[in-house]
């Protein structure tokens, strides 16, 4: 008796190690997804947009497909950072959103999504992410003109670009994060409780760390609902980081939230916007 329990312990303290070991080793795959689709679905025309596709190329000689969606009467520009899986083209219902509250649009796919070279990594997102502000700001946006937006993992990535422009003195007229989480290691920590997955990770991107550095307007967003980011995670972002700040809470699923909360969603941002930028509500222009 006391063999067969020493056996079954030992076999389980194997698949737990391997499970660990599997976790360490692939724990890049588990975050990026470029291959939940590679292939561009639709293009802004499906939408009725004006779109012009743009190429842009990385400090480390990459080059990124982006899209640039702008505005019959711009108020400002959205720097669009999306999330872990999929393209630029899985983004037209945001873009849409976006055009409406009066928003040109540079969308762009990281390295290794979509139609863009190379392959993702945390150092090599906010190497994307510059890229992105440099096309901008090369196109005549002056940084007062420029909101920085990312949803989940884009949020990060919005977050680390927004705070190293607090360096160089170019703070962005606001920069709104949906559905951030804290960190990769504390996201993992709370998703797998039952493995050292703080201790595990090596990929980092410390959004909470990143807001206490941003000192333009900043609006968090996030959904109760949310099965993949638990609200907890936007919530400890939104208090770590500097006035001033906003809190949207929002309803549905990580996914669908921004479709689900309409028009509170739209209207919200509308509001930020406002402020952010100065300028009066699209429904009174």
């Amino acid at each position: 008796m006391a063999r067969m329990m020493a056996k079954t312990v030992l076999s389980l303290a194997i698949i737990y190690a391997l499970l660990v070991a599997l976790m360490w080793a692939f724990q890049e795959r588990l975050l990026y997804l470029p291959n939940a689709g590679r292939e561009h679905i639709a293009t802004p025309s499906d939408r009725g947009l004006v779109w012009e596709a743009v190429t842009l190329t990385t400090e480390d000689n990459v080059a990124l497909d982006a899209w640039w969606v702008p505005a019959p009467n711009p108020r400002a520009s959205l720097l669009f950072f999306h999330g872990n899986a999929g393209n630029i083209s899985h983004r037209l219902e945001s873009i849409a959103q976006f055009q409406r509250l009066g928003l040109s649009v540079l969308i762009i796919d990281y390295r290794g999504y979509g139609r863009s070279e190379g392959s993702p990594s945390e150092a090599g997102t906010a190497l994307d992410a510059r890229a992105a502000w440099q096309w901008l700001r090369d196109e005549g946006n002056e940084t007062d003109e420029i909101v920085v937006f990312g949803r989940s993992l884009g949020a990060a990535v919005a977050a680390e670009l927004a705070a190293s422009l607090e360096e160089h003195h170019a703070a962005p007229a606001a920069v709104i994060l949906e559905s951030p989480f804290r960190s990769v290691p504390e996201l993992a920590q709370q998703l797998y409780p039952f493995l050292p997955a703080r201790w595990l990770a090596r990929i980092d991107y410390p959004v909470e760390s990143y807001v206490t550095q941003i000192s333009a307007l900043l609006l968090v967003i996030h959904s109760r609902d949310d099965e993949i980011i638990p609200f907890a995670q936007g919530e400890a972002v939104y208090q770590a980081a500097q006035e001033p700040k906003q809190l949207l809470e929002i309803q549905g699923g990580h996914n669908t939230g921004f479709l689900d909360s309409e028009p509170t969603y739209s209207e919200s941002i509308d509001a930020f916007l406002r402020e952010a930028v100065g300028l009066a509500s699209l429904n009174q222009e």
